[in-house]
């Protein structure tokens, strides 16, 4: 390969790795502290949304 290229392919995944770094941040980090639990998990029973009022 062309030393060229090789350095555009080193640029190019240094730009991908640093453009995902916030997203990952993001979902894997602040989302779950904001909830105070992982995405989708199952929190406390609460009694009265057991009900059903038909």
């Amino acid at each position: 390969m062309d030393a060229s290229l090789l350095a555009f392919i080193r640029q190019f995944i240094g730009v991908i790795a640093a453009s995902a770094l916030p997203v990952v941040f993001a979902a894997f980090v602040s989302i779950p502290y904001t909830l105070q639990a992982q995405p989708g998990a199952l929190h406390g029973a609460d009694p009265a949304a057991e009900r059903h009022f038909t």
